[in-house]
């Protein structure tokens, strides 16, 4: 009898129409793999559907807050169902950023230098000289990031507003000039390297990210080999600094500008990477070899709890 996969999607973060992509992507690829699937919108009564659904295992196509924290993976240990994806404890150290990047620069990982700060008080005066960065502390797919150029003589105000909805606490970071690179990490095996170039603007934001056509992916990445490799070491070490298990994905910046510091930084882990049609993971995955099918049945037969 085939394995029944309940894929966990949707939810009520900020990224659920992501998520709910991600998830009907990966529930087609299972079908395809012979598993039998149901698909799970997650809303608050999740732990009771899970109850009379009993799956054999949950594929977590969940994104953000509630999701990517810890939150549905402790529910998940409770209720014995096996899970993909990181644990608890490596779901909630990698989604808080500034907690992430202290565990990170104790294993060795070079991070960019930053400080938490209150988001008023990043909009009277700025946290760092410019340029630098501001970032929600827990959020994923560059959800409300700001970028203060240099020369600017006030920070965002957007900060300071109502409409601002990343909560209180925010990252300041100093701005890593250069390329944007990634790696993900599958199991214990480091993928490919890619520079991601947006198709227009200046960084890789949300609708670079997720929309057709909106950014440019280069694998592999045209990389000295020693750059490429100390790319594919950082994104393991940084994995398994945090106790990521199943898939991964670390974010790099490396900064060859000319006159640049030639400063290599991870900027995050995610545990949970989109897997949509314009995903980095899958293409990562197909360069190595694997069908997007062969990526999901590898992801759910590596599913445990107590990970």
């Amino acid at each position: 009898m085939s394995k029944h996969v309940a894929v966990l999607m949707g939810g009520w973060s900020s990224e659920r129409e992501i998520s709910l992509k991600s998830g009907t992507a990966c529930a087609a690829a299972l079908e395809g793999e012979g598993y039998r699937v149901t698909r799970v919108d997650v809303g608050p009564d999740i732990a009771t559907v899970l109850t009379e659904l009993r799956p054999d295992t949950a594929l977590n196509a969940l994104h953000g807050p509630a999701g990517e924290d810890g939150t549905i993976q402790g529910l998940l240990e409770i209720l014995r169902i096996p899970y993909t994806h990181s644990g608890v404890l490596a779901s909630a150290l990698a989604m808080h950023k500034e907690r992430a990047k202290t565990v990170l620069a104790a294993a060795g990982v070079p991070v960019p230098e930053g400080r938490v700060v209150n988001r008023h008080d990043a909009a009277k005066s700025h946290p760092l000289p410019p340029p630098y960065v501001v970032k929600p502390v827990a959020e994923g797919s560059s959800m409300g990031v700001l970028i203060v150029r240099d020369g600017r003589s006030h920070p965002p105000q957007i900060l300071a507003s109502d409409e601002w909805v990343y909560g209180d606490e925010v990252l300041a970071e100093t701005y890593v000039a250069g390329r944007e690179l990634t790696c993900a990490v599958m199991g214990d095996r480091a993928l490919g390297v890619i520079e991601i170039k947006p198709a227009s603007g200046e960084w890789y934001d949300f609708d670079a990210k997720y929309a057709e056509g909106g950014s440019i992916h280069v694998l592999p990445a045209v990389l000295k080999p020693n750059v490429y490799q100390r790319i594919q070491e950082l994104a393991l070490t940084a994995h398994q600094a945090l106790g990521c298990r199943g898939i991964s994905r670390a974010d790099l910046r490396f900064d060859d500008t000319p006159g640049g510091t030639g400063a290599l930084v991870v900027l995050e882990v995610n545990t949970q990477p989109g897997m949509t049609q314009t995903s980095l993971v899958p293409e990562m995955a197909a360069h190595a070899g694997l069908s997007f099918g062969e990526l999901v049945r590898w992801m759910v037969e590596d599913a445990t709890l107590g990970r």
